[in-house]
C-alpha cells in the first residue's frame, strides 16, 4: 500500500491525531486503568475487522496509541520502490474508527500532549558503524535499514527510540556527535522553544524552522526540535 505524503494525511482532517516522524500519534485521557482496558479491547475488535492494529501503550489515566504501516510502498525520484514504516489509508481509517470509538467510550483527546523522541548519530560511515548499534540497541541485525531506505536503526517492538545517521566528513571529528531529536505537535512548538529558552537554553539555529530547531543547552550541547512539515 503506498506511504500517504503529509499533505494528504493533513487534508484527512484527523483532530485526534498528529503526524510525528513515522507514524499517527494520538492520546486519550481515561479515568482508571479499567477505563482504559475497556477502550483497548474495543480497537481491538475494531482492529481485527480493518485487518490492522495500532501500537498501544497505557500509562497514569492516558492510553498512547501509534499508528503506522510496517510495508508501505515509497517510490523515489527515479521510480525505484522501497519498503518502509509509514502511515497509509488502512492507517487514516483506523484513526477514523478510533475516534468515534473514543466519543462511544465518552474520552477526550489530548493532542498537544504526543511527542517522539529519536537519536541521531553524525558519521560518514553508516553502513560500517550500524551493525554494531543495530546489535546493542535491540540485539537483532535485521534492525538496520527495517522500514526504511537507509542504514537507520528501528526496533520492530519500538522499544528503543529509532536511531538516526547524519552526514559528517570523513575527516571530521564532530565536537558533538550523538544528539536527540523531538518531535511534538506544531501547535505546541513556540511554547517548548519558550520554555527551553527560559530554562537557560539557546536557540543556535532556526533557520529551518518551523521544521527543525536546533538549540543548545549551557554546556553547548545541542538537540532539535522536529516539527512535521
Amino acid at each position: 500500500m503506498d506511504m500517504l505524503k503529509s499533505d494528504e494525511i493533513t487534508a484527512a482532517g484527523l483532530t485526534d491525531w498528529r503526524k510525528l516522524a513515522q507514524g499517527l500519534h494520538a492520546r486519550y485521557l481515561v479515568d482508571d486503568f479499567a477505563a482504559g482496558a475497556r477502550f483497548v479491547t474495543a480497537l481491538g475488535e475494531a482492529g481485527d475487522a480493518l485487518g490492522h492494529h495500532p501500537r498501544v501503550s497505557m500509562g497514569k489515566g492516558c492510553v498512547d496509541l501509534k499508528l503506522v504501516t510496517d510495508d508501505a510502498i515509497y517510490r523515489d525520484d527515479d521510480g525505484t520502490e522501497y519498503v518502509i514504516e509509514w502511515p497509509t489509508q488502512q492507517d487514516v481509517d483506523l484513526a477514523r474508527r478510533i475516534t468515534e470509538i473514543a466519543v462511544d467510550h465518552t474520552l477526550k483527546a489530548d493532542p498537544t500532549s504526543v511527542s517522539v523522541v529519536e537519536l541521531g548519530l553524525d558519521t560518514a560511515r553508516s553502513g560500517t558503524i550500524a551493525p554494531v548499534w543495530a546489535a546493542l540497541l535491540t540485539g537483532n541485525a535485521e534492525a538496520q535499514g527495517h522500514g526504511s531506505p537507509g542504514d537507520e536503526i528501528r526496533d520492530a517492538t519500538g522499544r528503543v527510540p529509532n536511531l538516526w545517521f547524519g552526514e559528517a566528513g570523513a575527516d571530521e571529528t564532530p565536537r558533538q556527535r550523538f544528539h536527540v531529536e523531538v518531535y511534538v505537535p506544531a501547535e505546541v512548538a513556540e511554547q517548548r522553544i519558550a520554555a527551553v529558552v527560559a530554562a537557560g537554553g539557546t536557540v543556535v539555529d532556526d533557520s529551518d524552522a518551523p521544521s527543525l530547531t536546533v538549540i543548545a543547552d549551557q554546556d553547548g550541547n545541542t538537540g532539535v526540535l522536529c516539527v512535521e512539515g
